[in-house]
């Protein structure tokens, strides 16, 4: 993009120094950089890039930044730019834009480019067929290993990746995958369907966060995309395969805090953009809170009994709150790496049920002995049998409640720590009011 029209709203001096600044670093340093500007400032600094630098780093931001990158820039260079991307980066910029710009974007592409990058936002949103590459080479199982480095050689920078690379039958039908590697190594007149290994595939219509699971525990550079019938459509690449996951964690991490996730860069949300992530949530849980309040309420008799109770109050609610939290977290992690499935919720919440009341047992045993220097053996006994029951109580919600969330279909995210904690609270507070007055007889 250099020579393009620069901004007046720099200095002389300021440009320099901003050229300074971007000069020598790679496309990951550029594009951290970028992030951290505010929008006329970006958008300054990306004129500043070569034409090859501008594409990468382009390539690599955040879809938001791409479309505020795409304001600044005049119709000409937009179209080039848009041009130049690849199907899967255009489509996933395509997202974010109004329609009336995606159709003007598109109509300016040549007939190819255009119809990949249709194709592609044809397919469900969220679906990995919406963010595979249909530029992908293929070898036919007939083909000796020479023919095939040479087919390779052939396509050139016109393709994703020819490190592994699809093996397909008659009608593009996907019998197997075999590796650069594998074919530079084996004889120049062996098959291709003599050194293939099965294909590990995903349907085009497969979520893409189930597609990129696929792609890490396998440790693939690319697998096929292909249809119901294994036709090949294109495959979905590693790096794409690591955005989706890293997008997946920053939701599932948001959602976990009770906000919602900014998704776009921190320094580039506004003061109101961050208040709006997290104000709902928080009104949401305040009204949860209530529910404690109304506890407390209910059995205010025996608060006034026994004074001494209300000392406890937020130790136990801070004790069963932060074992309900871990239950859930270890979980939904658990979940996340399809280490544990809906169909295992016995089985966990048993195992933590056990984890909960072992926790609770140890917290009693050290806490008993303060407690009764504190406020006597009755209150002691109270509190000891209460955290043993509350901490069983938290780590078998906390288990449970996103496992049960992700057979109902639900995100397990959106059932956050917070809310765990707020229904052990109240439902603490009662265990622990119940046994004061079975143990004190108040």
């Amino acid at each position: 993009m250099a020579g393009a029209e620069e901004e007046t709203t720099l200095g002389a001096a300021d440009l320099q120094a901003l050229r300074e600044r971007l000069a020598g670093l790679d496309t990951a340093q550029l594009v951290t950089e970028l992030e951290r500007m505010d929008a006329t400032r970006r958008a300054i600094a990306f004129r500043l890039l070569s034409k090859r630098e501008a594409l990468e780093v382009f390539e690599d931001l955040d879809p938001s930044l791409q479309r505020e990158i795409l304001d600044e820039l005049r119709e000409e260079a937009t179209g080039d730019l848009i041009a130049d991307l690849d199907p899967d980066d255009r489509a996933r910029l395509f997202d974010e834009l109004p329609a009336g710009l995606v159709s003007r974007l598109l109509s300016g592409l040549d007939p190819a480019e255009r119809a990949m990058t249709t194709t592609l936002l044809g397919y469900p949103e969220g679906s990995v067929g919406r963010r595979m590459t249909p530029e992908v080479a293929a070898l036919p199982r007939d083909a000796t290993a020479s023919d095939a480095i040479a087919r390779l050689t052939a396509y050139g920078e016109d393709v994703e990746t020819i490190y592994s690379v699809p093996v397909v039958a008659d009608g593009r039908r996907v019998v197997g995958v075999v590796s650069l590697r594998r074919l530079l190594l084996s004889d120049p007149d062996v098959r291709v369907d003599e050194v293939m290994s099965d294909p590990v595939m995903v349907e085009a219509t497969d979520g893409q966060e189930q597609a990129a699971r696929v792609v890490r525990e396998g440790g693939f550079i690319a697998v096929p995309v292909v249809d119901h019938e294994s036709r090949l459509l294109g495959v979905f690449t590693v790096d794409d395969a690591m955005r989706v996951l890293e997008a997946e964690e920053d939701e599932d991490v948001a959602r976990g805090g009770a906000s919602e996730p900014l998704r776009r860069p921190y320094l580039t949300v506004s003061l109101f953009g961050l208040v709006r992530t997290r104000v709902v949530w928080l009104l949401v849980l305040i009204l949860a809170a209530t529910l404690t309040v109304g506890v407390q309420s209910h059995f205010e008799d025996e608060l006034d009994a026994v004074v001494s109770l209300a000392l406890f109050i937020p130790l136990l609610i801070g004790t069963g709150g932060n074992a309900g939290a871990q239950a859930a977290t270890t979980v939904v992690r658990a979940m996340a790496l399809d280490d544990v499935r809906p169909g295992d919720l016995f089985r966990v919440v048993g195992r933590e049920i056990l984890v909960g009341a072992l926790l609770g047992a140890t917290l009693a045993a050290v806490g008993f002995l303060p407690a009764t220097w504190v406020a006597g053996a009755d209150i002691a006994t109270v509190l000891a049998a209460t955290v043993v029951a509350v901490c069983a109580l938290a780590t078998t919600v906390g288990s449970s409640v996103p496992l049960t969330a992700r057979k109902l279909g639900i995100d397990p995210a959106i059932v956050s720590a917070p809310f765990i904690s707020t229904f052990v609270d109240t439902l603490g507070l009662v265990i622990y009011f119940s046994v004061a007055k079975a143990v004190l007889g108040i």
